[in-house]
């Protein structure tokens, strides 16, 4: 018997370009930054930002330590425009490939982002990936919304 997947999808306007947008999912210090939820920190161990590349991470919970790992792998990579990539947890307890469609459309004020993540293992609950991903998508219009001065 196959285990249930669920999908998640979400659409977030954020005021930045569509190219600072992208660079926040392929750059190893902005992925550390902005993708760990609320009350983790990110450490990206490895990261080769092309097709066929990827990245591994970290989340660890602050509060106890623990962490989770997992492995990313680019599909797809349209500058400015879309990404696609599989994640797959580390861990045997967390089974099964995600995938993850980012679509950056430009928009009068700035980005429009679209994400849409499939085959979440049926042992996630659909409503904690989502909050999860609500607070990533917080930390990421942190990072790039802000006009800082080039210097």
């Amino acid at each position: 018997m196959e285990e249930a997947t669920g999908t998640v999808t979400l659409h977030r306007v954020l005021r930045a370009p569509t190219d600072r947008v992208y660079k926040a999912f392929i750059d190893k210090q902005a992925l550390e930054y902005w993708l760990p939820p609320y009350g983790f920190t990110g450490t990206v161990h490895e990261i080769d930002a092309s097709v066929g590349g990827g990245y591994r991470m970290s989340f660890t919970n602050f509060s106890t330590g623990e962490s989770h790992s997992f492995t990313v792998k680019y599909l797809e990579l349209e500058p400015g425009k879309r990404l696609c990539h599989t994640d797959r947890f580390d861990s045997e307890e967390l089974p099964g490939e995600m995938r993850v469609t980012i679509t950056l459309n430009e928009a009068p004020c700035g980005t429009d982002l679209r994400i849409t993540q499939e085959d979440i293992p049926a042992v996630i609950p659909q409503a904690m990936c989502y909050l999860g991903w609500q607070e990533s998508l917080a930390q990421l219009a942190r990072l790039v919304e802000p006009d800082t001065p080039e210097g």
